[in-house]
């Protein structure tokens, strides 16, 4: 967001649409966007390029603006020169990813505010994270002046840098076939309890990142193994959170990392993909536990999403600050005077159950809200009821909502983003399947035809929309996670337009993306203007990689629509890096999943007829990852359908491998025959 008291500078940024990008407008450096014009000023008068890069609820990004890119001083000598170039990596993950790799290999480390510079035709020569200002003026001269009086220097350095840049994360296609590589269910247990924090929850490092995707494949392999370790683990690791500081105990949802080991300081800016991921997650976890304590978090996350994160049209926005009044986290803390003056004679309990004493204490008489007691416990202490403890807690919390409303709030990222919409598209969708909760589908629905409407082309879709305007061309990311998003969408309505979209998506990235000497898919189009690299994007990480996304994609639109060379791909993708799932199974746990997916058996079950619809909902009460449903109440061309309309009867098929067992008419007999199948 745009500061209140704009300096007398104004920079080529004003003319964005990024938050982000707009948030450096009034700085005195000549910022630029990435663009053409851009980069051929820096040819065309041989600079160096200054690359920043960053996101708008980027607290460290705000300190360096405020020390570095907001002091004259310190702009005249960027001005003097380098080509300043701002780059919003929301925006541009390709570019991210190239100069995120750059940083890496010339530092061992990488992070935001990211700061590359580079020889004028883009190739990076020097770059690191966070600079304070004397250091930051330093390495400015310095490189400006090797580039002077060394230019031949800077140009072999640049030329072996940017060659490991592209060799970072390219796949070599293995020669062994999927069905020869030993992938074990047990083996991914291993792996990952090696790294298990069996006290705190999550994995035993700080800062503490989410990673719902590790999860996710702890709830499939216990579904598959039968072993407690798995569950109890997942169990640990989201009750922790929940009660955590990172975790808003007044108004849901959740912030990026705790940057302790147990989970109570936040970095406390909120992403949607986070938020959308935990969705699906918490959503998945009560199908198996029932807790419902994870009803609770899903259900107030997305009224938060609701409230604070969805445009009128449907929409999900990007991002809430980090930061307000200029200083990180005030709008969620307190002081413990602001809560007795509020809450009265109910403070006492309050505070028992946030923990605002010792243990919630940050700094400076702030407290962080956390939990670390059952309610039982705290209704003892109190000499109450735990139905009285809900009603005392539903009140506090609802006052001090009012209270914390009053307050200056963290700046909003309104740009919408296609993967991340799709995220939360798909939170929505699974948290409708766990709950059955009309609302959700309804809201799924809106986003749905939003980036069917507003985010495409024909079939082609654009990655960012704001204001009614799209643009810049999709992703893999963008693809991969929409095409998921779809898919699931059609397991729970049935709508065959749906799955039809996910098809059509899927051919646009076998064209534009597909690479057939690896047999994996670049991160960007063979549309797209070519940088200095083109990257894949391989590894899981916070949100899980789009090369994985799309090997599940194609596992099961192979099964919809009886493509076995969608499976073939799919297979060869693993194949290619099975050595990494297996030995490094933390930072592979969508991989994990897709390798799960083939190994297991996929069932389809499909619901044909009149009660189609109320069948599936008797299903989705039970988590099944390795079923595919296809319902309808009417004949279609799906292939899965073909010659299995009865009329006047609801039967469910139960299928695997190109044959189906013989139809039952009970959701308890399909459930019991797939148990015995499994």
């Amino acid at each position: 967001m745009l500061t209140e008291n704009p300096s007398q500078h104004t920079n080529e940024l004003i003319h964005e649409s990024s938050p982000y990008l707009l948030q450096h407008a009034h700085n005195p450096v000549n910022w630029l966007a990435w663009n053409e014009s851009a980069l051929k000023k820096a040819v065309d008068e041989n600079k160096l390029l200054l690359i920043s890069i960053g996101y708008s609820s980027c607290h460290w990004c705000h300190v360096m603006e405020h020390e570095c890119f907001e002091d004259e001083e310190t702009a005249a000598i960027m001005n003097k020169y380098f080509i300043c170039v701002k780059v919003d990596r929301e925006e541009r993950p390709d570019v991210d990813a190239i100069y995120m790799s750059a940083v890496q290999l010339i530092t061992g480390r990488g992070g935001w505010p990211l700061n590359c510079i580079t020889l004028p035709d883009q190739r990076p020569i020097y770059g690191g994270t966070y600079f304070p200002k004397q250091q930051w003026q330093q390495v400015l001269v310095q490189v400006a002046t090797l580039f002077e009086k060394e230019p031949d220097q800077c140009i072999q350095y640049a030329s072996d840098l940017t060659q490991g840049v592209k060799k970072m994360e390219l796949v070599q296609k293995s020669v062994d076939s999927f069905d020869e590589i030993a992938i074990n269910a047990i083996d991914f247990v291993k792996n990952l309890a090696a790294h298990f924090d069996k006290e705190n929850g999550g994995m035993n490092r700080a800062p503490k990142f989410p990673m719902p995707a590790n999860w996710e494949l702890l709830l499939q392999l216990y579904y598959h193994t039968g072993k407690n370790e798995c569950l109890n683990q997942v169990d640990l690791t989201l009750t922790k959170m929940a009660y955590g500081g990172i975790y808003d105990q007044l108004a849901g949802g959740f912030a990026r990392y705790s940057t302790d080991n147990f989970w109570k300081v936040p970095h406390f800016e909120k992403m949607l993909y986070d938020n959308a991921q935990l969705v699906s997650l918490y959503s998945n976890a009560f199908l198996v536990t029932g807790n419902a304590l994870y009803k609770s978090v899903v259900y107030e996350t997305l009224e938060f999403i609701s409230h604070e994160m969805t445009s009128s049209e449907g929409g999900f926005y990007s991002a809430l600050d980090a930061d307000s009044e200029g200083m990180e986290g005030k709008y969620y803390i307190w002081k413990k005077a602001e809560i007795e003056n509020i809450l009265v004679e109910h403070a006492v309990v309050f505070c028992d159950y946030y923990n605002v004493n010792e243990l919630g204490y940050l700094e400076d008489d702030y407290y962080i809200l956390l939990r670390d007691k059952e309610n039982k416990e705290i209704s003892s202490n109190h000499n109450i009821t735990e139905k009285q403890l809900h009603i005392i807690i539903a009140e506090c919390k609802k006052l001090l909502n009012e209270e914390r409303f009053k307050r200056i709030r963290p700046g909003l990222d309104d740009k919408q983003i296609c993967s991340w919409n799709a995220l939360m598209l798909k939170g929505y969708t699974d948290a409708y399947v766990a709950f059955n909760e009309e609302h959700f589908l309804k809201t799924a629905l809106k986003n749905a035809t939003l980036l069917f409407e507003k985010f495409s082309l024909g079939d082609h879709l654009f990655r960012i929309y704001k204001e009614g305007n799209a643009k810049i061309n999709g992703y893999l990311e963008d693809y991969a996670l929409v095409i998921e998003a779809f898919i699931a969408l059609y397991q729970c309505t049935g709508n065959l337009q749906w799955l039809s979209k996910s098809r059509s998506l899927t051919t646009i990235v076998l064209d534009e993306f597909y690479d057939v000497e690896s047999g994996m898919f670049y991160f960007t189009s063979k549309k797209d203007n070519p940088l200095i690299a083109r990257k894949m994007e391989i590894q899981d990480n916070v949100i899980s990689s789009a090369n994985s996304t799309m090997a599940k994609n194609l596992i099961r639109l192979s099964h919809y629509y009886s493509l076995p060379e969608f499976s073939a791909i799919a297979k060869q993708m693993i194949a290619n890096i099975s050595e990494d799932i297996t030995k490094n199974t933390p930072w592979y746990s969508n991989w994990a999943q897709a390798a799960l997916l083939l190994k297991n058996t996929i069932y389809e079950v499909v619901i044909f007829g009149n009660e189609a619809t109320l069948f599936y909902k008797e299903f989705s009460k039970h988590f099944l990852p390795n079923v595919l449903f296809a319902f309808s109440t009417e004949e279609n061309s799906l292939p899965v359908f073909e010659n299995r309309f009865v009329k006047g009867e609801t039967l469910i098929y139960i299928c695997r491998d190109n044959s189906c067992l013989a139809p039952v008419k009970s959701v308890g007999e399909a459930l019991k025959l797939l148990k015995s199948e499994n």
